[in-house]
């Protein structure tokens, strides 16, 4: 195998990159500025070393704690829970909540040997209590495992502290012809009051 199908086959792995975005990666490199390249390995070369959990939430830092946990300017009386870290950024990339965070890194999957050790779940109980939290927010996605894991949080921390969930249903834009049945069940009983 030469360099070049060595390369491809590894950027292949990445998920979301298949066979010919690796190769069309693979030639842009061949052309690149040599800086960039050089920056760009060494970050990735890099990554797993300098990148740690939060001992407190779960998200990656570079330091002791993470920059949200640090934030003296967030409401530390809410917590939202979430699967990924990649979760956690798009919710942030909305501006509209200014609370904590919790990353499970992962869902409920026994098959998959996946229990509520592995999520960290204890750590997640003794939270409410140690830092004051007053609501947390459920923000799995909206699959099997997403809603296994919310119903199995919701029932462990037990009337200890307010639960929601984030609302599912249509999305901005979408057209109820092309929902289905799932969505539009959940959108009909997410429903909001409009304003008069």
């Amino acid at each position: 195998m030469s360099v070049l199908d060595d390369l491809v086959t590894d950027l292949s792995r990445v998920p979301g990159l298949g066979r010919k975005s690796a190769l069309r990666m693979a030639f842009y490199f061949l052309k690149a500025d040599p800086v960039f390249l050089q920056r760009l390995g060494e970050g990735i070369a890099h990554l797993r070393e300098r990148l740690k959990r939060c001992p407190r939430c779960g998200n990656y830092t570079e330091r002791d704690l993470c920059e949200i946990c640090t934030d003296a300017s967030r409401d530390r009386r809410t917590l939202c829970v979430v699967e990924q870290v990649q979760d956690l950024l798009n919710l942030q990339r909305t501006g509209e909540y200014r609370g904590l965070y919790h990353v499970l890194h992962g869902v409920l999957a026994p098959l998959d040997g996946v229990g509520p050790t592995e999520l960290g779940l204890e750590a997640l109980v003794k939270r409410i209590p140690a830092e004051g939290i007053e609501e947390v927010i459920l923000a799995t996605n909206p699959t099997l495992e997403g809603d296994t894991t919310a119903l199995y949080i919701r029932r462990l921390l037990g009337p200890q502290v307010k639960v929601t969930r984030l609302a599912s249903g249509l999305p901005v834009g979408g057209d109820l012809e092309y929902a289905d049945r799932l969505t539009i069940a959940r959108s009909l009983q997410g429903r909001l009051a409009m304003e008069s």
